[in-house]
């Protein structure tokens, strides 16, 4: 980005980001150096791709005009810490509405690609149409600038994504890569692919440790329009820290939503598989298609009892000092670390273990090891497996295909596969199609056709309006069990003013974890900016941008046409409330209906003249 300005909310135009649209259909690119029309065009991401998204009218995401948009966020590659993110966006394959149509959607994922990205001198890469043949793009950064060329990929087909990632690093080691996997590649019965990032702890170790912009069906988009991979490849273009981005990142660390999320060995949690600590004395780990049973069962995945039996060692992504996540190996008879078998973080985990009833770690990680591999999200694949379960334990005299139960391992694991193949779309294609093929939509636990993550929905009435995947686009997860909120004007005042500020990041180009509890509207953005950037830009500029970005995905929603009603929890929620879970009842058709009557009051005025 050039700035020519040192006030970029009050002079959007002063900022100018590099742009290039690829016409994959033809090969032709055109690179230009675009001037930012508002303050979200200059934050980036998500708050940049959506307005450029509202100048489409798509009624099928498989279509040459929806386009696939990754860009970077303003402190993407920066030396902020978690500054590693980047985002695909498009028309969403998985999410869309009763009405049939594909709702905007964007994916967010770690790693280092999304920092060699940036370093190359590129912002935004647009893929229009689709290509006859299968290519990858090469993003290089020169003297002269940034270049990209589209190249031949047939080699790379049938691979997974890790072995895509390992094959495009031996002809580029100076790189960082997105690839998708089998999944993706079988984008007309899977929507649910997800983009593999690679890691610098995966090509220096050889193991799969990806990560992953899972949310939203993004990979299989990019296996539509036949673009098997990208690759960024540019030298590193870190810099001294300055001693206030040195006091932001230290902050990071020690505070903030962040601190639990450390090593225990350094006082923390854990990192985010300390969830199930959390949550189980409420009785709130999702088991069984989110259905929990008020006994002790999650403990079997607690760390404390998975440890004695599998290697696990704290790991953070590159340049950060949250350690979040915890890869998890074969232990060897004389107690060394053996194999590899994947990265515990929450989500995956309960959504690939107690909620279908997996309940030994060995085998939960060999699923979402699967998954990973295959390059599928593990929220809609967990999700739309529960759903299948269920209907199974409902319906024991006429199960569905295979006849899966909760906890049979080896079925389990034979539809992943065949998920993955593209040989089983109705659980490739989501829990919301399979639900309504089937007639019993109540227990499928997706909000707008885009499944949930394993936080009950009875804790979170928000997900109803989340835009994206809900938690990490309505931070109101944790609003019952940890802040103990149980009143309307708690509750509305959160929807409609602060956790819906956590979306800033995914426009920003930093975790969520950098501060999960403020939203991007901190003084520690504010200085982050100043320092790297020499940009003076407030606390309220910074919130200002973040709220219409969100309000302009709640319109860009209601445009591709969502009713109100889909606005909503999953029936069961209501209809048959569990007993077991002990915590205020937020999510009673009464409580609801009055949330809901006031949330609307609040955003549809504002909403107006967005899009």
């Amino acid at each position: 980005m050039r700035f020519l300005t040192t006030q970029p909310a009050s002079e959007p135009a002063s900022v100018l980001y590099q742009r290039c649209t690829i016409d994959l259909q033809t090969g032709k690119m055109a690179m230009a150096e675009v001037p930012c029309r508002n303050f979200e065009d200059v934050i980036g991401g998500f708050g940049r791709s959506f307005q450029l998204l509202a100048e489409r009218t798509i009624t099928d995401a498989y279509c040459d005009e929806n386009p696939l948009i990754v860009n970077t966020g303003l402190l993407t590659g920066s030396s902020a810490m978690t500054g590693m993110r980047t985002y695909f966006s498009g028309y969403s394959p998985i999410k869309g509405s009763l009405k049939g149509l594909p709702a905007a959607m964007w994916s967010a994922g770690s790693g280092k690609f999304g920092a060699k990205f940036k370093w190359t001198g590129l912002d935004e890469l647009i893929f229009e149409n689709r290509s006859d043949q299968p290519v990858y793009a090469l993003i290089r950064g020169t003297a002269t600038g940034p270049t990209v060329e589209l190249r031949q990929a047939d080699h790379l087909l049938g691979l997974s994504t890790h072995d895509k990632i390992m094959a495009l690093q031996k002809e580029y080691p100076d790189a960082h890569f997105a690839a998708i996997g089998q999944a993706g590649e079988n984008w007309q019965n899977v929507y649910m692919g997800a983009v593999a990032l690679s890691t610098e702890n995966q090509l220096k170790s050889g193991e799969d440790k990806c990560r992953f912009a899972g949310r939203g069906g993004m990979g299989s988009l990019m296996g539509y329009k036949n673009l098997v991979a990208l690759v960024a490849q540019c030298p590193d273009q870190g810099k001294p820290l300055s001693p206030e981005v040195k006091k932001v990142n230290i902050n990071v660390v020690k505070g903030g939503g962040s601190a639990r999320l450390q090593p225990i060995k350094r006082g923390g949690g854990g990192g985010t598989w300390a969830a199930y600590d959390v949550m189980q004395p409420f009785h709130a780990v999702p088991v069984n298609n989110f259905r929990p049973q008020g006994n002790d069962i999650p403990e079997k995945l607690f760390r404390e009892n998975v440890e004695p039996h599998y290697g696990v060692e704290s790991n953070a992504c590159y340049r950060c000092g949250i350690t979040c996540h915890n890869n998890i190996y074969e232990k060897n008879a004389d107690g060394s670390r053996g194999e590899f078998l994947a990265k515990f973080d929450y989500e995956p985990l309960n959504l690939l273990g107690t909620n279908i009833g997996i309940h030994e770690a060995g085998q939960a990680a060999r699923l979402i090891q699967l998954v990973d591999n295959y390059g599928m999200d593990s929220i809609s694949m967990g999700g739309t497996i529960s759903y299948a379960l269920a209907y199974n334990q409902r319906h024991p005299d006429k199960p569905i295909l295979n006849g899966a139960n909760f906890g049979d391992y080896e079925k389990i694991r034979e539809l992943i596969i065949q998920a993955g193949e593209g040989l089983l779309p109705e659980v490739g294609q989501g829990s919301m199609r399979l639900s309504r093929s089937l007639g019993e939509p109540g227990y499928a636990y997706h909000v707008k056709g885009l499944e949930i993550p394993a936080y009950q929905p009875e804790t979170n009435p928000g997900y109803a309006w989340a835009i994206a995947g809900g938690h990490m686009s309505m931070g109101t997860y944790g609003m019952l069990i940890r802040e103990g909120k149980a009143d309307i004007a708690s509750w509305v005042q959160a929807i409609t003013q602060d956790k819906l500020q956590i979306v800033g990041f995914d426009m920003i180009g930093l975790c969520k974890f950098f501060d999960i509890v403020n939203g991007i509207g901190t003084g520690m953005v504010v200085d982050c900016l100043k320092s790297e950037f020499g940009l003076e830009v407030t606390e309220e500029e910074l919130r200002g941008a973040v709220r219409r970005s969100f309000l302009r995905g709640l319109a860009l929603e209601r445009r591709q046409g969502y009713e109100k009603d889909e606005y909503a929890l999953p029936a069961e929620v209501a209809d048959d409330p569990n007993p077991h879970i002990k915590i205020p009842n937020v999510t009673s058709k009464e409580f609801f209906a009055e949330l809901e009557a006031k949330v609307w009051a609040v955003f549809e005025p504002e909403m107006e003249g967005l899009i």
